[in-house]
């Protein structure tokens, strides 16, 4: 049996960013990160807006990044756009290095949770020994396969990080692409320049259904990478996603253990973005007492995340349910001509009254069927 203060299940960026804010804040708290992989974080990259996580989580973000932008671009069919809002870039890679180097034998790779409760975990590693692991706090965050949407869209993606045979002229990331042939819902591809002659080159799609032909995709992105001019010398590394975009979902339930990440709703609806509330959830937990976290301070974050998320939902149905699949980018062409302060919050689920009554002023976006509106139209 083994006795910690803080029993993390699973090790995606939820768990690694607390036990990153527990050692920095917390030196010598007891920790147990159990992954059922063989590596934290697995094969994903994260991004975010640089106003999106709190000042106090700097010294342990900060050492995460692998590359930093003062600014990025959007594109639509009757739309393009430059904001001056710096972007960083995290890896899987990174977040695994920095999370062995500060919690060693104490991150339990390949090894399942077979049961979790309040204050105790059994694990079972590769070779089928089990162990009981008995803490003060146990954080479930086994990440979007253990979340619970009641209705949804899905979010799609697979991104090739391509090695070029010469440089390139990408001077800062390309969010949102959407001058591409729109279908199978409101579709771009996302851009990072991550060196000279290296780009992370994503196929998106916001869709009606989960199905995705990831060899079709491929085919996509040397296409795009051969219209821009791109000459590709080999790909070093692929990542897929297939992300729930709810309309219905619980909100986060304050109780032990804590369901943290994507399962416990602790993600942006509408976006998919996770770092900032990851980031923001883990600066909390570590500032408080493990004996204290289920106190004020975490029912208060967990209200006004779920006022935030409530809303997002709904502007999740409106994009998923007022909109045809072809009509959906009109949507976020619309919203990227909103003031660039009110887009940062929008990222960070911190929308204000204003930025919320802003984007339903004026003129509606092309394609919406006001039969739906009303709800005339069955789905």
């Amino acid at each position: 049996m083994l006795d910690v203060d803080y029993a993390l299940v699973g090790g995606g960026l939820q768990n690694g960013l607390i036990a990153l804010a527990l050692g920095a804040q917390r030196p010598g708290t007891r920790i147990a990160l159990i992954e059922r992989g063989s590596s934290v974080g697995g094969n994903h990259t994260w991004c975010f807006h640089a106003a999106d996580v709190p000042e106090r989580a700097a010294a342990w973000i900060d050492p995460l990044i692998i590359a930093r932008w003062q600014g990025y671009d959007v594109a639509f069919p009757a739309l393009t756009r430059s904001l001056a809002t710096p972007y960083a870039c995290v890896s899987s890679q990174r977040l695994h290095e920095r999370v062995v180097a500060e919690l060693g034998a104490s991150v339990h790779l390949s090894t399942i949770a077979e049961h979790v409760d309040a204050h105790e975990v059994v694990v079972r590693d590769a070779r089928g020994r089990r162990e009981t692991i008995c803490a003060r706090v146990v954080i479930d965050a086994r990440g979007p396969d253990h979340a619970t949407p009641l209705a949804c869209g899905w979010q799609k993606f697979l991104g090739r990080e391509l090695q070029l045979a010469a440089r390139h002229d990408v001077q800062q990331p390309l969010l949102m692409d959407a001058t591409v042939p729109q279908r199978d819902g409101f579709r771009f591809m996302y851009v990072l320049p991550l060196a000279a002659d290296r780009l992370l080159v994503e196929d998106t799609y916001f869709s009606d259904g989960s199905s995705f032909d990831v060899a079709a995709s491929r085919v996509e992105i040397e296409r795009y990478a051969a219209a821009k001019g791109w000459r590709l010398a080999s790909v070093a590394r692929e990542e897929t996603g297939i992300l729930p975009m709810p309309w219905k979902l619980a909100p986060p339930a304050v109780r032990a253990p804590l369901v943290a990440g994507y399962a416990g709703g602790w993600f942006h609806p509408v976006t998919g973005y996770s770092f900032p509330i990851a980031a923001r959830l883990a600066a909390l937990v570590a500032a408080q007492p493990a004996d204290a976290l289920f106190g004020p301070e975490l029912a208060a974050f967990a209200a006004e995340h779920a006022r935030q998320l409530a809303f997002a939902q709904r502007l999740t149905h409106m994009l998923f349910h007022w909109f045809s699949p072809a009509q959906r980018h009109n949507v976020l062409a619309r919203f990227y001509r909103l003031p660039e302060p009110a887009i940062c919050r929008f990222y960070a689920l911190q929308l204000t009254a204003l930025d919320r009554a802003r984007m339903f002023a004026g003129r509606p976006p092309r394609g919406m069927s006001w039969r739906a509106v009303f709800g005339l139209e069955a789905r």
